[in-house]
């Protein structure tokens, strides 16, 4: 063997001993020492390591708080917050992804579908009624309590059912033989049919937010329920002239059978500039705010009070678009080739239409709000666009589960600078007060005192109150980490000026002295690393209480303020009632989230104190 080889052979053996050791430090499978080598190699934070991981509580906490941290810190990436969204038609759902769950009794024979704000109402080609999604709209109205008789309280037979509409929280449905029937809320009457409508052959019907249209076959419109709310107009020139209707959240349009699209208000109005020049319309539809229409040559008009949200903006297509269909605050539009496009809001996916809707036959498409059901020629059905909440909503209908992200992160941002700044303080003061004693530890002590007898809440809302209102959002969060930073500092100054008093007088401090160390460099470079461990276990409980205070102030009012998001404020709905009996989950979720983190916070400064203190276990 050469002297290359030799030295060749050497290298390798240093390079696998190496990843050896690398691999064993990381995985654990390092060689087994015996009980005196271990002693002689293992250094103190090693010792303290290896006692921690030993402790399985503290190792479950730790782990359990290092989920929560990952997924309050990446999951916002992928689940940001918009701070001035609010969605009416999206108050407090009930957490779950069923708002699109039809039942399997309805595929291959849909007759119609009406979509609702969290609800869905079908009838099938054999007349039969289905409903699904989340159909309580209050504490006594729910979508499913079918119509009954006032005087035996049967439910009444509604016979074959044909077609029905959902509006904002109620429901109308036509048989076949011309009979109306309605249910839900009917405080504005939305839900009562009219007395002219009897014997009255119908050829379409409506539901909009509080109100009714009805189509008859000669061509009249008929409108019940708050007509303070929709600028209706029951004279309007075209009865009997009416081919389709199409409502927004306060008007209504109408296509002639002529082909023109009219507007069936009394004010002047955006609604009302109709387009000009759109020649023969084939189709019309409306969002909450627009009014759509499509002519015979696949050409898209909207008008209305559009919005940033994208109604007006119409995509290109290769085929014309030969049908339209409006949802909440989007367009969906099936073409001569059968392909399906949206466009408009997508915060939901409601505007964006999936590969498999477009690689299948779709015959026609029945939207609303958030929902998109597209019906294929088998009869099969496809779905897009909002599914539910996974934690439901709160009373603005914002995401719970994507503020309890935002706010995670934010309700530990604070917890942690508070910390950092409550810890300095602690530090320096208890180092400087233990170490030179005399006047300066007189005069350090009695400030703690007077910083400790301070009432810390009612302290902490009072200052929050006069300073914090004069700021603006980021500002005051900032404020509420200063001010718990300021008034947690006195119970760790005390511990470190105890730790320093047991010390300063030990025999390498007083040899620091002999060679004329600075006392400043004696105090944080001998004396301070010695009694970290007592600051870390500390520090570890502080991050706890901090989180803690933080939540109560914004409990109280007096923390950070919505629409920004904390683990607190998002309690503060849970000092209501009607919230706690009616909305669980408003409250629930972020309860346990917050509860559970602390709890692992706090098992983590007990495993440490354990691990660094030996003596504390025996006790």
């Amino acid at each position: 063997m050469s002297t290359k080889q030799v030295n060749d052979n050497k290298d390798n053996k240093n390079k696998s001993s190496f990843l050896r050791l690398l691999l064993g430090n990381l995985f654990g499978s390092r060689k087994e020492l015996s009980l005196m080598e271990e002693e002689q190699v293992q250094s103190p934070l090693r010792t303290v390591v290896k006692t921690f991981k030993s402790n399985k509580v503290a190792m479950t906490g730790f782990v359990l708080f290092i989920v929560i941290l990952l997924t309050v810190l990446i999951g916002p990436i992928f689940k940001p917050i918009d701070l001035s969204f609010s969605e009416t038609s999206q108050q407090n759902i009930a957490p779950g992804y069923d708002l699109m769950e039809y039942p399997d009794a309805i595929v291959g024979k849909v007759a119609d579908i009406a979509v609702g704000p969290t609800f869905s109402v079908a009838t099938s080609t054999d007349g039969q009624l289905y409903i699904w999604g989340k159909t309580r709209v209050t504490g006594v109205v729910d979508i499913r309590n079918l119509p009954r008789d006032q005087n035996t309280k049967q439910l009444i037979d509604m016979g074959n059912l044909v077609r029905v509409a959902a509006g904002f929280d109620h429901a109308i449905a036509l048989n076949d033989q011309g009979q109306l029937f309605g249910w839900g809320n009917d405080r504005q009457r939305q839900a009562t049919i009219p007395m002219e409508l009897n014997n009255t052959k119908i050829k379409d019907i409506y539901a909009g937010y509080q109100s009714s249209l009805v189509l008859t076959e000669d061509g009249r419109s008929v409108y019940f329920g708050n007509t303070m709310n929709n600028d209706y107009n029951e004279f309007h020139p075209y009865q009997g002239k009416l081919a389709k209707i199409a409502v927004t959240a306060d008007a209504a349009m109408g296509l002639t059978v002529d082909g023109e699209a009219v507007y069936l208000g009394a004010q002047q109005s955006s609604y009302s500039r109709i387009p000009e020049n759109m020649g023969k319309v084939v189709d019309i539809a409306a969002t909450a705010s627009t009014m759509a229409a499509v002519n015979e040559d696949g050409q898209v008009f909207v008008w209305g009070n559009i919005s940033v949200q994208g109604e007006g903006t119409v995509p290109e297509t290769d085929s014309k678009i030969v049908k339209i269909y409006g949802g909440r605050y989007h367009y969906t539009a099936l073409t001569e080739n059968n392909d399906v496009v949206g466009w408009g809001a997508d915060y939901y996916k409601q505007a964006t239409v999936p590969s498999s809707v477009n690689s299948a036959d779709i015959e026609t498409i029945y939207s609303g709000f958030y929902q998109n059901y597209g019906i294929t020629k088998d009869g099969q059905i496809l779905t897009w666009g909002l599914k539910g909440y996974l934690f439901g909503t709160d009373e603005l209908g914002r995401d719970i589960f994507t503020r309890l992200l935002n706010g995670g992160r934010m309700s530990m941002t604070i917890g942690a600078v508070a910390v950092i700044i409550s810890t300095t303080i602690g530090i320096v003061v208890g180092a400087l007060s233990g170490f030179f004693g005399g006047k300066i530890d007189l005069v350090l002590q009695r400030l703690s005192e007077v910083v400790s007898s301070l009432p810390f809440l009612p302290f902490a809302m009072i200052l929050s109150a006069l300073i914090g209102n004069s700021m603006e959002s980021n500002q005051k969060i900032g404020l509420i980490m200063v001010i718990l930073g300021l008034l947690s500092w006195p119970s760790l100054q005390r511990l470190v000026r105890a730790q320093v008093l047991s010390v300063r007088e030990q025999e390498y401090v007083i040899a620091a002295r002999a060679l004329g160390v600075k006392e400043m460099n004696i105090v944080f470079k001998h004396i301070l690393p010695n009694v970290i461990s007592v600051i870390i276990v500390s520090a570890t409980l502080s991050f706890a209480s901090s989180m803690l205070t933080e939540s109560s102030l914004s409990y109280l009012g007096f923390g950070v303020q919505a629409p920004q998001p904390t683990w607190g404020n998002m309690l503060y709905g849970a000092n209501n009632s009607i919230v706690i009996q009616n909305y669980w989950w408003r409250w629930v979720f972020a309860s346990i989230v917050l509860g559970i983190c602390v709890i692992c916070i706090n098992l983590v400064g007990d495993g440490l104190r354990d691990a660094i203190d030996p003596k504390s276990q025996e006790r």
